[in-house]
């Protein structure tokens, strides 16, 4: 999936994440993963221990993008909430990345080089010549 010349949004998740607050959450976001190809970073840093419902959110967030031909990456997950994300077998759907700008700089493709090792450059050297 090409992300280039993309807008990427971090937001920042609320320290609870209820069912009523998931819910103010998701509307809040709307504008943006109603976009085409929305390109989302949540910030998970002030989520201590996520939730039932905030990973409900986090799937939600994920569906509603994909179906844009977008994705949702998180960015600051605490140890507890991996290890409840694994535990939940959800894990395996995100990119996860320890900063926001990490998440952020995920979304651009770097550009591609053929840098040979020095052994070959060497060899390559030598047949030119």
């Amino acid at each position: 999936m090409a992300f280039k010349n993309r807008i990427v949004t971090v937001k920042k998740l609320p320290r609870e994440l209820n069912v009523a607050q998931s819910r103010v959450f998701l509307r809040e976001l709307e504008t943006l993963i109603h976009a085409d190809r929305p390109c989302l970073v949540l910030d998970c840093s002030s989520v201590g221990q996520m939730s039932k419902a905030g990973m409900c959110l986090l799937l939600t967030c994920l569906e509603e993008a994909m179906k844009r031909n977008g994705d949702v990456r998180l960015a600051g997950l605490t140890p507890e909430s991996k290890v409840t994300m694994i535990a939940s077998g959800v894990s395996h759907l995100f990119r996860m990345f320890d900063s926001n700008n990490e998440a952020v700089e995920s979304f651009y493709p770097r550009p591609f080089s053929l840098a040979l090792p020095e052994k070959l450059q060497d060899a390559a050297a030598s047949v030119a010549a």
